[in-house]
């Protein structure tokens, strides 16, 4: 479960060119604006990252001029990443304070305040072409994609070194395919969808039908002698506002998941299995790939470098999200980095 708000350490406090009131926190990767003088290098403070919803009683600033908002019955805000005096701020600090009489266990670096403190992650609301009837949650039997952001680990130089596929991030809406012992299913990010007659206007429903997903599937599981899941990114009309301007929608694959050995298959393995399913359908892709090999050095490991790797234009469109780094000999071992660009015009 991703760590909305954890307790961090500020590593440094850098100025702001003519900035006379604020300044910049550096916590692990991120850059937070803070007021002058609010904190100090080797201070702790609560740092809750972007798309965190906060509370307002936890943080009533950000709801100055009656911005507040309600999300899953809480009144708050969204963070999102911010340009101020032309530093971008991504996240908030809070002190440690806001635990008081909350959370009873030891104050420790790394230690998860998110749930003690009633912040939920916010999820944008699904459009009426990718709602419908469900069989339940998301299945237990495959994993769900998640990628950690660099910045949460710009300190482990030993998860950023090695020899990476890159591929593109497309901001679409998550689909899972997957086939177990015949049967199929489809799934939108977090729910098991019905594939029934109430669900003939769902999106995914649709796309899964087309490619006669109930053949398809237990097909290629034979010929690969394995259940699987295939994860990607849905696009296209009534998807994400299409920002691609797809006239169609694409299913473009970003993982295949072996259910039997519970892992992820490598991009060798991964792009051997779309070949196979390729043979049936051109419907479904491979999702763009920026880099089938890059090395990254100790050198090479920065935050500054991830992020002008992720400054790209996208399909059709002249920002693209970001990029995902997925270790060319492990699958599951990956992460991503978003655009700021992204972050400031298209969020």
């Amino acid at each position: 479960m991703r760590k909305l708000a954890s307790i961090r350490k500020i590593s440094d406090i850098k100025p702001i060119p003519n900035a006379d009131a604020i300044e910049v926190a550096v916590v692990d990767g991120w850059n937070v604006v803070i007021r002058k003088g609010e904190y100090k290098p080797g201070d702790m403070a609560v740092y809750c990252e972007i798309d965190s919803f906060i509370p307002e009683t936890l943080a009533p600033f950000l709801s100055k001029g009656g911005g507040a908002k309600e999300y899953e019955g809480i009144v708050g805000n969204r963070l999102r990443t911010v340009k101020l005096r032309g530093q971008v701020s991504q996240g908030l600090l809070l002190p440690l304070s806001v635990l008081d009489g909350v959370v009873e266990s030891r104050l420790m670096e790394g230690l998860d305040v998110t749930l003690p403190l009633g912040i939920v992650k916010y999820e944008p609301p699904i459009p009426a072409c990718l709602a419908g009837e469900v069989e339940g949650m998301f299945p237990g039997f495959i994993s769900k994609t998640d990628q950690e952001r660099v910045q949460n680990i710009a300190d482990r130089k030993d998860l950023l070194v090695g020899n990476w596929e890159v591929t593109m991030k497309l901001d679409g809406s998550s689909m899972t395919l997957f086939t177990v012992e015949g049967g199929v299913g489809v799934c939108s990010r977090n729910l098991w969808l019905k594939d029934n007659e109430a669900n003939d206007g769902n999106t995914l429903v649709q796309f899964a039908r087309s490619v006669e997903y109930d053949k398809l599937l237990p097909e290629v599981a034979g010929r690969i002698g394995s259940d699987f899941a295939l994860q990607g990114e849905i696009m296209g009309p009534g998807v994400q506002k299409n920002r691609e301007k797809f006239s169609k929608h694409h299913f473009f694959v970003f993982d295949i998941y072996n259910i039997a050995e519970s892992r992820y298959l490598t991009p060798d393995e991964r792009k051997d299995v779309l070949a196979e399913i390729r043979e049936f359908t051109p419907l479904i892709e491979h999702v763009p790939i920026v880099y089938d090999e890059l090395f990254i050095t100790e050198e090479d490991a920065t935050i500054e470098n991830f992020l002008t790797i992720a400054d790209r234009p996208s399909i059709n469109h002249k920002i693209a999200e970001g990029v995902v780094f997925k270790d060319n000999h492990d699958g599951d071992h990956s992460f991503k980095v978003i655009s700021n660009k992204f972050l400031l015009k298209e969020e």
